[in-house]
């Protein structure tokens, strides 16, 4: 893989970084030389993948910063602290979110604004933070990388998850009119939609499917393994991959876009 070839080190801030995608593609970004602020609501968990980074990269720069993203003044005091410690953010990874099942009939309201809260309006609350000095970053010469990371199911729906799906698609939407209306200024905005990912929520979505259905644990798997023509789960590190080459060097005419990574999933 091609590395990130800007100087100066650029400071990269992920959402959702103590585990899963969001962990992987610290690590990710870290081997590249970002500086990395790991954003989350867990100090603990944050502070713990903080330890296994720095046991592979003695030389790290990393800011631990707890953050609710569906609350905007948590963003704002989060982003300040990562401002402070490692300067303007150059990319930003909106990779927190969350997935809960349950029939339309019974997705209440609650349910509905929490899906909208966390995966769409998550990402707007820290978008708004970060760019004004990501913008003025990108004007001395350091270009600017939002990538949201939305689902599959913000390109196809999906039954008994419709508040996810519609949040989901609401990122893509707010990933295509964004990015234009910063083409011009040194920015680019992408989504990346994995399919289902070994990542807690999967976890949580194979438990849910074995107390509703019966099925045992590995039956609830491969039900959703299934779905993949490479009939796997993608792995985190696989999405990490795809975020290094949206930052890489050249990679600023690919603006706009949501870049499916399922296995094939969406080819058919």
């Amino acid at each position: 893989m091609s590395d990130i070839q800007a100087p100066p080190q650029r400071h990269a801030l992920i959402t959702g970084a103590g585990s899963g995608i969001g962990a992987a593609i610290a690590l990710a970004l870290a081997h590249q030389d970002c500086r990395v602020t790991l954003a989350g609501r867990s100090h603990e968990r944050l502070e713990a993948q903080a330890e296994q980074m720095r046991a592979q990269i003695p030389q790290l720069s990393v800011c631990l910063a707890t953050m609710n993203v569906t609350q905007p003044a948590s963003v704002k005091a989060a982003v300040e602290l990562a401002q402070a410690q490692l300067g303007p953010i150059h990319i930003l990874v909106n990779n927190a979110g969350q997935a809960v099942s349950q029939p339309f009939g019974k997705t209440d309201v609650t349910l509905w604004q929490q899906m909208l809260d966390v995966n769409l309006s998550g990402t707007y609350h820290c978008i708004q933070a970060v760019l004004p000095e990501m913008l003025q970053a990108a004007h001395q010469g350091i270009p600017g990388r939002i990538i949201n990371i939305a689902s599959t199911a913000g390109l196809k729906g999906y039954a008994y998850v419709s508040a996810y799906v519609a949040a989901k698609h609401g990122v893509i939407g707010l990933t295509k009119a964004l990015a234009l209306e910063l083409a011009g200024k040194g920015v680019t905005v992408n989504a990346l939609c994995p399919g289902y990912t070994e990542t807690d929520i999967v976890r949580n979505a194979i438990e849910n499917i074995t107390q509703k259905t019966g099925q045992t644990e590995n039956q609830a798997r491969q039900t959703l393994v299934a779905r993949n023509p490479q009939q796997r789960l993608v792995q985190p590190q696989e999405v990490a991959q795809s975020v290094l080459w949206l930052c890489a060097k050249g990679s600023d005419a690919i603006n706009g876009q949501a870049l499916a990574i399922d296995g094939g999933e969406l080819a058919g």
